[in-house]
């Protein structure tokens, strides 16, 4: 099994490239991960909002593979709890067939409704709006922690 994290552009504030490196060398240790960043689109500012949606969309099933499990960052999608996410996470290693697990944090406009369509689930961080930026961080800090709950690891405390 193997993780990736999607993401739009290349991380733009060295701070927080600094936390996704820490979590990305803990998690490396119980399976391997990586951050995938995707071209953006050319000519973006000449094209509308679906426009670009529908462009992103093109490239990112492009990359997918038929048994990844595409897991959407989406301000609609479900809210865990860290021991309920270590559940869900725990769920999608054990999926046979399944050889990566890919999260896909969208661009500026969301995804477009191709991506919705073959998303096997949405996840949300919060009621809360975050930058795509931090999005990234929060993201891959869960995973370790969802992974920590389940080696028994003292990071997580209830």
């Amino acid at each position: 099994m193997r993780i990736e994290i999607w993401c739009q552009g290349a991380t733009a504030f060295s701070y927080i490239q600094v936390g996704i490196d820490i979590y990305h060398k803990r998690i490396q240790h119980y399976l391997p991960i990586d951050f995938v960043i995707l071209n953006d689109i050319k000519n973006a500012k000449s094209l509308d909002e679906t426009a670009i949606k529908e462009k992103e969309a093109e490239l990112q099933l492009k990359k997918l593979l038929p048994n990844d499990i595409l897991i959407l960052l989406d301000e609609r999608g479900k809210n865990y709890s860290s021991v309920d996410f270590s559940n869900f996470l725990e769920q999608m290693f054990n999926l046979s067939g399944s050889k990566r697990i890919v999260f896909l944090i969208g661009g500026a406009y969301g995804f477009s409704q191709k991506i919705y369509a073959r998303a096997n689930h949405q996840w949300s961080l919060s009621k809360l709006t975050f930058s795509h930026q931090m999005v990234r961080l929060f993201v891959i800090e869960q995973i370790y922690r969802a992974i920590s709950i389940q080696k028994g690891l003292p990071y997580h405390h209830e």
